[in-house]
């Protein structure tokens, strides 16, 4: 019989427990019409938003940073077209005053942007990540925060993708295989990956 199998993270002895509130800048990604109304709608948006909302009302309660990061494209581009109506953010989880909006133009949110910077400023050290595309811009940025000194949370339920063409067989990858397989693997390394915002509420 096999044993579990653990985590880089356990092997190693590093902490595995949530980033505290009060030491971590909450970033939001792409949570945008795109994702709902547009031409890339994913498995499990309504659930996901509902989630990231109480996620950022426990953020504002708790007055922890709120980075709200936005995809654009190129004008005229088939998705996040910068001039359509899918690139606005979804009204449940709209920026209130004093919320930084920072616009991307590829996956990573830290590359050609000034989100490093800005959370810099905040003194903050740790980071609580949700968003779309789980596989995507969540993954590319939960990896390029660990290159950039930061020790991430990501919070699964407040994430979620879409089904994909298969490479191999040329079939389809179901979205919940894409979303269970990339959460496993940032789990391994690269972020503290929690089922959901409890994390922070349980006794």
């Amino acid at each position: 019989m096999h044993d579990r199998p653990r985590s880089l993270l356990q092997l190693t002895g590093a902490p595995i427990h949530p980033s505290p509130l009060a030491a971590a800048a909450l970033v939001i990604i792409d949570a945008q019409l795109e994702y709902v109304s547009g031409r890339l709608p994913l498995a499990g948006i309504d659930a996901a938003v509902a989630e990231a909302r109480s996620l950022l009302a426990l953020a504002r309660r708790h007055e922890v940073p709120v980075f709200h990061v936005v995809h654009h494209a190129r004008p005229g581009a088939p998705v996040f077209d910068p001039n359509g109506p899918n690139v606005a953010i979804i009204a449940a989880l709209a920026p209130q005053p004093g919320e930084e909006i920072v616009v991307k133009r590829l996956p990573n949110a830290f590359a050609g942007t000034s989100l490093h910077q800005q959370i810099q400023a905040t003194g903050r050290r740790e980071l609580i990540l949700a968003g779309f595309m789980t596989h995507n811009c969540v993954s590319s940025s939960a990896r390029a925060a660990l290159d950039l000194g930061y020790r991430t949370t990501v919070v699964a339920a407040a994430t979620a993708t879409r089904d994909l063409p298969d490479p191999i067989s040329g079939g389809t990858t179901p979205a919940a295989i894409t979303q269970n397989g990339t959460l496993a693997a940032l789990a391994d390394r690269i972020a503290i990956v929690i089922p959901d915002a409890t994390a922070w509420t349980r006794p």
